[in-house]
């Protein structure tokens, strides 16, 4: 038996162990602190039924590996080449391709498609993000589960949260909300106003933790001030909520132990970073930081405090908004831009302007079918590595588990590069994973992250600690236009139907991002009128897509909801960047909804 880790982009990472005789049926590995036991069926079943790419193409014809290695090298003595690597795999050594750039001094990207917005809000507030360690959410007393939907992102920590008076905050009523002790069904892109109103209310019944703010909030009072800008009527309206559903939040805030666990989802906006700077700034009210029991968790920095080997200086575009018509030769390393980037039409018509786009990964998609040069790729199983966590604090070698001929690994193709390229200073594989493990913490012969702190924010806030949080002061939005008018077209809109929904995109159970069983239908509220199995066009000024429908009583009246990961559904998202933290703006739209033929 031989330990390793999943690589798939997940809370989870969790650690597996495979029998080299049986490589499509890992377990769990027991006695693991974050495990359970069981693993999920993304890695069980959905990652082994799906077909892998096993045979290299040039031009649309297959070849041998030799042949597209030098297709490979000659596209990448092109200048300035591109390298756009998605999260397909989560393994430090897929990083080991940015050298290759760095020596040829082509370009990175930068930014999210997931939660730089978020990172950017908390960064905003605390100076550094710290990650929770699951056993300070396992001492909670509540559990606030803000845009996060943990069967299906988060399913290792649900054992962490058993006992606990749990709070569900999302615009769909989940299986998981149904559960749930109270459930806030908020209007899409207001939460930001919710967590300002809850801290203003808070501060009203004088249940603000003073003794914690004298320390590390002395500019709380200004905050209140701040909250008491927005009028509570308004606000209450806006986000379709009453007095009573803040009443009913409020009593659970207002005990000693509470944990946030935000989710991707309330950030995938252009303001998304003062939405996880409006939920700190709420937590600091209570004085959640750096007590027992207490704390936010949202996506942490796994490599913070790490020394990265594969750091280089070079040029960089945002990897929400890549520009790929600029670059001669572009290199797509574990992702498919072409089916999860914002903005689909765009993209694709960027990435057929590339004269040598060369795909790199495990399965064919959107993005290979348009690569000139496609090289499969090693599956994890079959090649060495670390698995970090941006959800817990536990690191993870990855051996190699079984034998195979099929594709090349990221550290074997950046050797192959930099050796038919004539480049030099390329280190061995174990003086790479070496330089990641020995870096690490280790405690009970488990290994650590070098940041792990089991108190986060114990000794106060910023890179060294000491420092105060810095509370929300600002907040630019378009609200105050829409409350302008709303007296004026509230009359109007008692005598007319929603004609545009909110779009959501929360992740499908049987796939991620755009791998393995992709869903193909549009939930619809039953407010529509539209039925079961009809076929719809969903529109949105960046383009349209056909669905069947699904009728789902879950929804508020005002959205639909289509799977991340759909194809097609990005030719409905927005191209553009968040205000901070360059993260994609996947909510950032509405869409209309009209009857269509298959």
């Amino acid at each position: 038996m031989i330990r390793t880790a999943c690589p798939l982009d997940c809370w989870d990472a969790c650690a597996i162990t495979c029998d080299p005789s049986r490589p499509g049926k890992p377990v769990a590995t027991p006695g693991h602190p974050y495990g359970n036991g069981a693993l999920c069926a993304l890695l069980n079943k959905y990652m082994h039924e799906t077909p892998r790419l096993e045979r290299p193409r040039v031009d649309g014809k297959e070849v041998s590996m030799e042949e597209a290695l030098a297709a490979a090298a000659e596209a990448l003595k092109a200048p300035d080449p591109l390298l756009w690597r998605g999260s397909g795999n989560l393994g430090v050594m897929q990083q080991v391709t940015d050298l290759l750039i760095g020596k040829l001094g082509g370009t990175l990207t930068h930014g999210s498609l997931c939660d730089g917005a978020g990172n950017a809000g908390i960064l905003e507030g605390r100076g550094v993000n710290r990650q929770l360690p699951p056993e300070q959410i396992a001492r909670a007393e509540v559990v606030v589960v803000w845009g996060r939907n943990l069967p299906v992102t988060n399913s290792h920590l649900l054992p962490f949260i058993e006992g606990k008076k749990l709070v569900v905050i999302d615009p769909v009523r989940t299986s998981f909300a149904k559960k749930a002790d109270l459930h806030i069904q908020i209007k899409p892109r207001t939460d930001v106003y919710l967590a300002l109103l809850l801290a203003r209310f808070l501060t009203m019944e004088d249940t603000q933790n003073d003794e914690w703010l004298e320390e590390w909030g002395t500019e709380f009072d200004e905050f209140y001030d701040f909250t008491r800008s927005f009028r509570i009527k308004a606000l209450l309206e806006y986000m379709g909520l009453g007095l009573d559903d803040i009443g009913d939040l409020l009593t659970y805030l207002q005990r000693d132990r509470v944990v946030f666990l935000v989710g991707a989802g309330v950030q995938k906006y252009s303001i998304g970073h003062y939405a996880l700077w409006a939920i700190d700034s709420l937590a600091a009210t209570l004085g959640l930081f750096g007590r027992e029991g207490c704390g936010v968790s949202f996506l942490g920095s796994s490599r913070r405090g790490f020394e990265n080997p594969f750091s280089v200086r070079t040029k960089t575009v945002p990897v929400a908004t890549t520009p790929f018509e600029r670059y001669e030769t572009v290199l797509v390393q574990g992702g498919n831009p072409a089916g999860s980037m914002p903005g689909s039409n765009r993209v694709e018509e960027s990435l057929k302007q590339v004269k040598n786009l060369i795909y790199f990964g495990l399965h064919e998609d959107e993005t290979s079918r348009l690569a000139r040069i496609v090289i499969p790729a090693k599956s994890f199983l079959e090649k060495r590595d670390l698995r970090l966590s941006y959800g817990h604090q536990y690191v993870e070698p990855m051996n190699l588990c079984i034998e195979s001929d099929i594709g090349i690994s990221e550290y074997e193709f950046t050797a192959e590069m930099f050796r038919r390229l004539g480049l030099e200073g390329l280190r061995s594989e174990e003086e790479y994973l070496s330089a990641w493990v020995d870096q690490c913490k280790e405690e009970g012969g488990q290994l650590l992250l070098p940041d792990y702190d089991p108190l986060p924010y114990h000794d106060g806030f910023g890179e060294d600690g000491g420092e105060e949080f810095v509370f929300m002061d600002d907040f630019d939005d378009d609200f105050e236009d829409t409350r302008r008018f709303r007296k004026a077209r509230k009359r109007k809109q008692k005598e007319e139907e929603i004609t545009e929904f909110w779009l959501l995109s929360p992740k499908y159970h049987k796939s991620l991002n755009t791998q393995f069983r992709r869903n193909a239908r549009v939930h619809l509220p039953p407010s529509l009128g539209i039925g079961e199995g009809e076929w719809v066009r969903l529109s949105s000024e960046f383009g349209e897509l056909k669905l069947e429908a699904h009728v789902d009583d879950s929804l508020r009246p005002d959205c639909v909801l289509v799977y991340a990961g759909t194809p097609g559904i990005n030719r409905l998202t927005p191209p553009i960047l968040s205000e901070e933290g360059d993260g994609a703006c996947y909510q950032e739209v509405k869409v209309r909804v009209e009857r269509s033929e298959e």
